[in-house]
This record gives structure tokens, sequence and C-alpha cells, in this order.
């Protein structure tokens, strides 16, 4: 009896090509993460099953206590980005890293790449073309800051408050309320639920028949940065490339970490800048500069974040072979990009993550001369 043949089919989680992520105009708004529609209809629907039946306890944290098993994993979060900080500023000793003088565009290469892509000023006068400099780490790993919270379930800061709140690294700040104790940045802590009055009010429960709070050492020790002046290259190939491939796994460890922790402790970016605020609901600081900030009085409009707006991924174009030829300005459309970290780690010698694989179009042969594109159908 002959069996029929079966198709080989391929299971691969990432598309085998992606669109870049879009750029939005600063005359844009961003997208809610979950439409206006489905988020009421979704409020309905709680409210329909919650009808006759006696209201609950909510959970940690919105009732204030922390989630204890979410604690070694803000830890972790924690120390990936000192690791990958502290390897980014050797490996920027080794790869050359270029970034625009006149708009926040940068590239990873030998030299900087052809693109007339330059919107800052006086760009007109130099047809879009840029003007590379040697970039730096904020270049690099954009510095996106939040207020520091004493008490996450306090007020609002209000805008005369705005100068007096210190301001810190938001993936610090998610870490720190979701359990991460760090000594320069003091934060309340409950060890009971709160007593809920209203939606607003609420008070805190009598913990004095607790016995006293005994300091925790934490599991793993917290990290800290290198200042630039104790930063030594790298001396071997060897080390360039378990630094590049350490860097990859912080990179990818600390945005997976941060995603579980921002499904518990919410995250509100405005939908007008890139204002991030870690709290469950946004400050009132009227310091909005964005398009027709005049009609909002300078007030933020606050939205769900997506983890984009937290970590922020500089992409740039990847090079195809660091040792060939640069990149051509006719050949733009067979280029692929991916974030600059990863782009550093892989010229460093780091394997190409699976999750970016579909927007460096690694499978796309780049035609050798604008001659051969042509004959591209």
């Amino acid at each position: 009896m002959l069996q029929q043949p079966h198709a080989l089919v391929i299971a691969n989680e990432y598309p085998q090509n992606a669109d870049f992520p879009r750029n939005y105009s600063r005359k844009e708004k961003k997208p809610f993460p979950v439409p206006i529609v489905e988020l009421r209809r979704a409020a309905r629907e709680r409210l329909k099953n919650r009808k006759g039946r006696p209201k609950g306890q909510a959970p940690p944290p919105k009732n204030g206590v922390v989630v204890k098993s979410l604690i070694p994993l803000a830890y972790d979060v924690f120390n990936a980005r000192i690791i990958m900080i502290n390897n980014l500023k050797k490996l920027l000793k080794v790869v050359p890293v270029h970034a625009c003088g006149w708009c926040n565009e940068i590239h990873v290469g030998p030299v900087g790449h052809p693109f007339k892509s330059c919107k800052g000023k006086y760009a007109t006068l130099r047809k879009g073309l840029h003007e590379w400099t040697n970039a730096t780490i904020e270049d690099v790993f954009v510095p996106i800051e939040a207020y520091h919270l004493f008490d996450r379930l306090g007020k609002r800061i209000p805008h005369e408050e705005r100068f007096s709140i210190p301001r810190i690294p938001a993936v610090v700040e998610l870490c720190i309320q979701a359990g991460v104790n760090i000594s320069e940045y003091p934060t309340k802590r409950r060890r009971k639920p709160i007593i809920r009055i209203s939606k607003s009010e609420f008070v805190d429960a009598d913990e004095s028949d607790l016995p006293d709070p005994v300091p925790e050492v934490p599991g793993k020790p917290l990290l800290t940065e290198i200042p630039n002046s104790e930063i030594k290259a790298p001396s071997n190939g060897e080390e360039i490339k378990f630094l590049a491939e350490e860097t990859v796994r912080a990179w990818e460890k600390m945005r997976k970490g941060a995603k579980r922790l921002m499904k518990m402790y919410p995250v509100r970016v405005c939908g007008y800048c890139p204002e991030v605020h870690v709290g469950p609901s946004g400050h009132k600081a009227q310091n909005c500069g964005a398009h027709k900030h005049q009609q909002r009085n300078g007030q933020h409009g606050w939205q769900a974040a997506v983890l984009d707006d937290l970590i922020t991924p500089r992409y740039v174009w990847h090079v195809p072979d660091v040792n060939g030829s640069p990149l051509q300005r006719e050949l733009r459309n067979f280029y692929g990009q991916a974030p600059a970290i990863v782009e550093i780690c892989i010229q460093a010698g780091a394997n190409v993550p699976e999750e970016y694989k579909s927007t460096m179009r690694l499978d796309i042969g780049i035609p050798s001369s604008v001659r051969e594109a042509e004959m591209v159908v």
C-alpha cells in the first residue's frame, strides 16, 4: 500500500519577515494597547457578573501588599539592567557606534550609513544627510525616568511638588515597587492589606499586633554600575564575544522580566510625549510639551503603557558584513533593522536572537550592485 506524501511544515513562533516598528509623528497620539470599545465592553461584563454578589477583597498589589512571588524576579530585572549597562560601556570601546549631531539617529558600524533621513536642524541645507559623531551609552540605551513614589497608593503628585520628588530610571522604580529595597529610595511596605473606604479613599490596617519587622536580607545582592573612569576595554576576542552574549541575555532577561512585572504593577505613559509613570494613576505635573499641550494646560494624557514605552529599543540598520562594503543608499529596501543593543552584540560575535530575525531580513539576498537590484522583480 502506497503512503501519501505529507508536506513538511516548519513551525516558527516568529514570522519570516516583519515590518519595522512605525515611527509616530509628534502630532500623532499613541494608540491604546487595548481599544476603548473593548475596555468598555469588558467593564460592562465585569459589572454584570459582579451584580448581586458581595464585593471581595482586592488581591495584591491592589491592597497595598507586594506580590511575594515576584520579589525574586524584581531583583533579577534590576541586576540584569546593571549587567547590561556595564557590559555596554565595555563594548562601546571596541564596537564603533555613531550618533548624529543634529537628530537622535544612531548607527552601529565602522562608518555611518549614507541614508538621507536626518530631520534635525538645518537638515534641508544638508539634504537630509547626517553628521556623525561618537555615541555614548545614553544614545544606545534610552534613559526613561519616572517619579519615585514613597507610597504607590498615596495621593497623586501635584504640580507644585514636581521638583521636590526625585526622578529615577523607570525600570528601577518598577523593581522598587515590586519588592527591591534600596536605601537611597525608601518606600512604604505594608504588612497588612489596606481598608478600602471608597474608590479613592482608604486607611491602613492596624499593624500594632504584629511583631517588629525584621530587616530582610535579599536573596541576591544588588549590583552597582561601574564608573566610566574604571571601564576597561576587553583584551581579546574571546572576552568580547563573552561580553556580547552576556549582554544579549541580560537584555532579554530585563525585558521579559519587566513585562511580567507590568502585568501586576501598572505603568502609565503619556499618549503625546514619552513621559512614564509607575503607579496606578499618573501624576498631575503639567509638564507635557507635546503637540497642542496648551489645550490640555500641560496635562499628560495618561494611558496604559506597553513594554516599549518602559524600555525603548533604538532600532538601527543591520550591517550584513562589517568587514565588507558599507551600506549603499540605493539598496536601502534590502537592509533590515535591529535594536542598537542587539546590533552591537551581533557585531561583537553574539548569536542572532530569534525574536529579531524577522526585522533583520537575514533571508533576503542583497544585490551586489544597483544594476542587479533593478533586475529584481
